[in-house]
């Protein structure tokens, strides 16, 4: 349970301000993937005219991405405790700045799919690191709460700055250019790592088993792949083989790392109600939390009219709840109780999400910025817990893949969300009824209605465009109500999963 390269070094760094400087690197890896999680959800609308994306293929562009990580993350996280997480750390930062080229540069939807796909493959590297080395940087469980916390903010901080920067750059440049912003990130991300991490591996790891990230890679994405074809498109005997197929991986993986003497995953660790609870609490948050989170730049952009800087400057104020309620999470799950955090702040982000079940085309910012107010302050408090939760109740030599499994349930949460809510809103948006002559295209997305008007006459136009918005309106706001009961029984699942889980004083 030490780090090889750490005693000494470890010690050091818990006596001396170095930690912070070490922290301040990996925020900046969180940083890199925020935003990148942000500009997609922005530069959706000017894809979706640029390649011309049918609606199933926009859905893959935005959750291959978490296909992948999902399905590569735990094998990622135990990656790092066997070959080092900073090694991994800056060969990962590295590597999604490069990728992030090929997303900028995608001329077809196919293309901008697997860019996407590549991306996730290196985004599995950065998230586990970055929580396994706070885990072994901060010894202090008070010094390393306000750690995890600044890590959170600094995510939420991204969500905020990602839209801003990103409308910015799209009312002034093309597109692609929002997926370029990654690479000055990651560019003072390795120079100055190189200097101020400190390397930490776990020395009784055995070798990495290919077979298990196999399974693991396979299991992950076909289950989630089964799912949201299901949801989309109906049941079928090939949806039914890839799920069966997905599933008996999982089962495999399972009984495989039960055998091993240095399995990818120790799966005894989900015999821990606390550790438990708190991963079924982010998963399935961020799930009831997608439909929103993927479409509500859709909403702003296509629907109410606002450019993308703007739309970007409306969604801050989920960002700054988050940022504010992620400072304190920790202080007061020890004054209050852990379960209380949660699944309070479970409960607000699912009365937010219930309000927004009375969206229309023209509701106004007040109501709409208060909900994401609340939204982010409930998910600030419930994430940052959570996340301490998990790596308080993991040897450090199991940190990286614990972490690794805490960033699978935000993934699979995020791909099973965009999956099924998506589905809901997507479902319900080709349905709607347009005058005669209204092209095939304008039922696929939205973004395609807008791009059909062009080419109707004005009387037309207008009407198909206003048919189609209020159908997307209809399908988000029914997606908001689908979230919001997630979001509350996940409240009431989690305050009695988290029954006495207390932090470390």
């Amino acid at each position: 349970m030490t780090s090889t390269l750490q005693p000494a070094v470890a010690a050091e760094v818990e006596k001396r301000p170095g930690r912070w400087l070490a922290l301040s690197v990996l925020v900046l890896a969180v940083l890199l993937v925020a935003v990148d999680a942000t500009v997609l959800g922005l530069a959706t609308p000017y894809i979706s005219e640029d390649l011309k994306p049918s609606g199933t293929q926009l859905l893959w562009i935005g959750d291959v991405y978490s296909f992948v990580i999902a399905g590569l993350l735990v094998s990622m996280g135990s990656l790092g405790d066997r070959i080092g997480r900073k090694k991994l750390l800056l060969v990962g930062a590295t590597a999604f700045g490069l990728i992030s080229v090929l997303n900028a540069y995608a001329t077809t939807p196919e293309m901008m799919i697997l860019a996407r796909a590549l991306l996730g493959v290196a985004g599995a590297t950065l998230m586990p690191a970055t929580l396994a080395l706070i885990r072994n940087i901060f010894h202090d469980p008070r010094e390393r709460s306000l750690a995890i916390g600044i890590w959170g903010a600094t995510a939420s901080a991204g969500t905020a700055v990602g839209p801003v920067v990103g409308g910015f750059l799209l009312e002034h440049f093309w597109w692609g250019s929002v997926f370029l912003i990654n690479l000055p990130v990651m560019v003072v991300l390795v120079l100055v790592g190189i200097k101020l991490l400190p390397e930490s591996k776990s020395p009784s790891h055995g070798p990495w088993d290919l077979i298990s990230v196999t399974l693991s890679l396979v299991g992950v994405i076909g289950v989630v792949y089964a799912v949201k074809e299901a949801a989309a498109h109906g049941p079928s005997g090939a949806v039914f083989a890839t799920g069966l197929l997905g599933v008996a991986a999982l089962v495999w993986f399972v009984r495989r790392q039960l055998t091993l003497p240095a399995p990818l995953l120790d799966v005894r660790l989900f015999r821990h109600r606390g550790f438990s609870g708190a991963v079924l609490a982010d998963l399935f948050t961020v799930l009831g939390l997608s439909g929103l989170v993927f479409f509500l730049s859709q909403y702003l952009q296509l629907v109410q009219g606002r450019g993308p800087f703007e739309a970007g400057l409306a969604e801050i104020p989920a960002a700054v709840g988050a940022v504010a309620a992620g400072l304190v999470a920790g202080r007061y799950a020890r004054r209050f109780s852990v379960r209380v955090v949660v699944s309070g702040g479970l409960a607000a982000v699912g009365l937010a999400l219930g309000t927004l079940t009375v969206l229309g085309q023209s509701t106004g910012y007040p109501v709409l910025g208060a909900a994401l107010l609340v939204v982010g302050i409930g998910a600030g408090f419930s994430f940052t817990v959570t996340a301490d939760v998990i790596l308080s109740t993991v040897p450090k030599d199991q940190a990286g893949a614990a972490s690794a499994v805490s960033e699978t349930a935000y993934e699979l949460g995020a791909a099973l969300g965009i999956a099924l809510l998506g589905s809901v809103v997507t479902g319900v948006y080709a349905g709607f009824t347009g005058p005669a002559g209204t092209p095939a295209a304008a039922h696929d997305s939205l973004g395609g209605a807008v791009e059909a008007a062009a080419s109707l006459p004005a009387p037309a136009a207008e009407a198909m465009l206003n048919a189609a918005r209020e159908s997307f309106v209809d399908g988000l706001a029914l997606a908001s109500g689908a979230g919001a009961v997630v979001l509350l029984a996940t409240a009431v699942a989690a305050w009695f999963l988290l029954r006495g889980q207390k932090l470390e004083a």
